[in-house]
Order: C-alpha cells, then structure tokens, then sequence
C-alpha cells in the first residue's frame, strides 16, 4: 500500500522552495536551446552560467486524479535582447491541462499548439491564473525586474516532454523593449539577427 502523503506542506517563497520536496536547478547552459540568438548565448557563457530558474516539486500519487504542483521561480534577466525563460515543455499525455497561479514578479506565459500553430502569449504576475489546455506547448518568460514565483498544478500522470519543445521550439519570442516587452515571431528575429551581420 502507498503510503499517504503529508496533508500540508510548508512554501517558503523567499527560498522558492517547499518543505520536503526536491527542487530542480536550470542553468543558461541546459536551457541554451530555449533562446534563439546562439552568440548571445555564447557570449554569457563565456563569462558565467547564469541560475535561470527553479522548481521545487511535490508529488501526491501517480494515477490521473491525483495532483503534482510545481513552485517555481524564474530569475530577472537578459541573454542578448531575450528575457530569462524556462524551457518550456509539453505534457506527455497530450491532454492533460495545467494551471499556473502567479504569486509575484511580472511575466508571460507563451503557448502555441504541438505543431508550433496558434501561438499566444498570456500574462503572468501576483494577480493572475493562467489556464493552459491540454495539448498546448507553454513556456514562462520573466519580463520583469524581479524574480517571477509562480505554482503550476497539473495531473500526477501528465508528465512533461520537454524534447518535442527543444525540437520546434516557440514561434514566438519575448524580446527586451522600451516600455514593454516586444514579441515577435522567432523567424522575425532571427532574421534580424542575420541582418547584423
């Protein structure tokens, strides 16, 4: 018989972390992949291997009525004109949803279909729940100032395929801008960056 998991569990957001629950580190340099503009990537890894974020992880059960949570927090930052991001992934089981609970900071939440189609970007920040449908691609992008902390909670059963993401990649992405963040497709940009050259 499976033990019963513990009924409360402690969240200390300053640490960004969960009372006895692992939490996972991600670098620039395992999320290289993620940001479109390569000597950007270069560059900064050249210097140091920036912290982009973490996630701190409960688990309650494996099967499909019960529940994981994620408590994540995103760093502020730049890698060339594009803001610090997760990776981004999809659910393994293509229809399992997830909703993000923003608890502070100021970001956006990309999603686009599996096939890279109808991409969209969501706020994410203190005072929004962000729905994301299953089958949807979604990534976190910190636009802001401060570190972006955020709770995902999904299906026990839904892991995450992060290897279609690396695959396709985002159509769109989130660049540094005057007053706002600029979003643009991803072909866009790098055809921009080509033109620098």
């Amino acid at each position: 018989m499976t033990p019963i998991p513990s009924l409360l569990a402690r969240i200390d957001y300053a640490a960004g972390t969960i009372d006895g629950c692992p939490a996972t580190r991600r670098t620039l340099s395992q999320a290289a992949d993620a940001f479109a503009d390569a000597a950007a990537v270069r560059a900064a890894l050249a210097h140091s291997d920036p912290l982009l974020y973490t996630v701190s992880t409960c688990e309650y059960g494996t099967g499909s009525a019960d529940i994981h949570c994620g408590l994540g927090v995103l760093f502020p930052g730049c890698v060339g004109e594009e803001y610090f991001m997760t990776r981004g992934h999809m659910h393994a089981r293509k229809d399992a949803p997830e909703l993000y609970v923003g608890i502070s900071g100021r970001g956006m939440m990309l999603m686009q279909r599996g096939d890279g189609t109808e991409p969209r970007e969501v706020p994410l920040s203190g005072d929004c729940l962000v729905y994301v449908p299953g089958g949807a691609a979604h990534r976190t992008v910190n636009v802001g100032d401060e570190p972006l902390v955020y709770l995902g909670i999904y299906a026990a059963d839904a892991g995450h395929d992060y290897e279609s993401v690396r695959k396709r990649n985002f159509t769109n992405v989130v660049l540094r801008g005057g007053n706002a963040p600029r979003v643009i497709s991803r072909a866009e940009y790098l055809s921009s960056l080509q033109g620098e050259k």
